[in-house]
C-alpha cells in the first residue's frame, strides 16, 4: 500500500444522555412509583394486623392497579404533547407556504442570535432552508427535534412494565417476611431498593449519585412513615 493512500474516513460516534431523557424519565417514574405506592399500601396494612394474604392481596391489587394507571396517565400526557408538537408543525408548513421569505428570515435572525455574523447567517439559513425548510424551523424555532419527539406508547409500556417490576419488590419482602415484622422488613427492603434506584437513575441521566439517592430516600421514608402511622390509628385486623 502507498504510504500516500487515503485511509478512510471513521465516524465519530457519541452517546449524550438527553437521546435517553423519553424512556428514562418514564422508566424512573414507573419503578419509583411502584416500588414507593405499593410498599406503602402494604406497610400501612400490615400495621394494621392484618394477615399476611391479606397484605399480598392488597399489595398485588394496588401493583395492577397502578401499573394501569401509570399506562395511562403517561399515554394521555405524551399524547397530549405529540398533539402539540403536530400542531406546531402544520402551523410551520402552512407558514412556509404563505411567506416563505419571512420565514427565512426568522431563520436568519435567530442564527445571527445565536452568534453568526449577518452574511454567514443567511448562508446557513438559505442552505438549511434548500435542504430541509420545515426541518430547519421545527428544530431552531422551535427545538422539536426526532431525539426529543414524543412518543405516548413508548412511554406507556415503559411506565406500566417499570411499574410492575419496582411494585413487585415489596411484595417479595413480604413473602419473605416474619409474620409479625412485615411492616418493617419491608420499609427496610424498600428503603435500600429507592437508594439504589435512585443512584442507578442518578448516574444514567449524568446527576451526582449520592444526592439522586438521598432525595428518594427521604420521600420514602415519609411516605412509609405517613401509612404506617394511618395503618395504627385507624387499623383493626382483617
Amino acid at each position: 500500500m502507498s504510504r500516500h493512500t487515503r485511509k478512510p474516513l471513521q465516524r465519530h460516534h457519541e452517546t449524550h444522555r438527553s437521546e435517553r431523557s423519553g424512556w428514562l424519565r418514564a422508566a424512573v417514574l414507573g419503578a419509583n412509583d411502584g416500588l414507593l405506592s405499593t410498599a406503602g399500601l402494604v406497610v400501612g396494612v400490615a400495621s394494621a394486623d392484618a394477615t399476611r394474604s391479606a397484605v399480598l392481596l392488597a399489595g398485588f391489587a394496588g401493583l395492577v392497579a397502578g401499573a394501569f394507571s401509570m399506562a395511562a396517565g403517561e399515554y394521555v400526557s405524551v399524547s397530549s404533547q405529540a398533539d402539540a408538537e403536530a400542531a406546531d408543525r402544520e402551523i410551520e408548513k402552512r407558514e412556509l407556504n404563505e411567506d416563505p421569505h419571512g420565514e427565512r428570515e426568522e431563520l436568519v435572525n435567530i442564527y445571527r442570535r445565536r452568534g453568526l455574523d449577518a452574511e454567514l447567517a443567511t448562508k446557513v439559513a438559505d442552505q438549511l432552508t434548500a435542504h430541509d425548510a420545515l426541518g430547519a424551523h421545527l428544530r431552531d424555532e422551535l427545538g422539536l427535534t426526532e431525539t426529543l419527539r414524543a412518543r405516548p406508547l413508548q412511554a406507556a409500556l415503559t411506565s406500566a412494565i417499570t411499574f410492575s417490576v419496582g411494585a413487585g419488590l415489596p411484595l417479595f419482602a413480604v413473602t419473605l417476611a416474619p409474620a409479625t415484622h412485615i411492616a418493617p422488613v419491608v420499609a427496610a427492603a424498600t428503603l435500600v431498593s429507592l437508594g439504589v434506584l435512585g443512584a442507578v437513575a442518578a448516574r444514567t441521566g449524568g446527576a451526582p449519585v449520592a444526592s439522586g439517592a438521598l432525595r428518594v430516600l427521604f420521600w420514602g421514608a415519609l411516605a412509609m412513615a405517613a401509612t404506617a402511622a394511618v395503618g395504627k390509628l385507624f387499623g383493626v385486623a382483617v
